[in-house]
């Protein structure tokens, strides 16, 4: 799945568009490198993502193309 698709999905940014411009903006990297929008998440990866002076790690647990409101936090795990 794509990673911009991944962030919105899984509710860690609320835009698909603001995750791409996150993306673009150099603040998204998957395994220790930085990420386009198109990069591919797969279940194992490490995202990082910055928010200011915030930095939020976390681990692709499930790649699901839609998931309810409740049910996307099972999504990722926080490290």
């Amino acid at each position: 799945m794509r990673l911009d698709k991944w962030l919105k999905v899984s509710r860690l940014i609320k835009r698909r568009t603001v995750a791409q411009e996150a993306c673009d903006g150099g603040r998204v990297s998957v395994n220790g490198r930085t990420a386009k929008p198109s990069a591919e998440v797969k279940v194992g990866d490490t995202v990082e993502i910055s928010f200011g002076a915030r930095t939020l790690r976390a681990e692709v647990l499930s790649v699901q193309e839609s998931v309810r409101k409740d049910d996307a936090a099972a999504m990722y795990r926080e490290i």
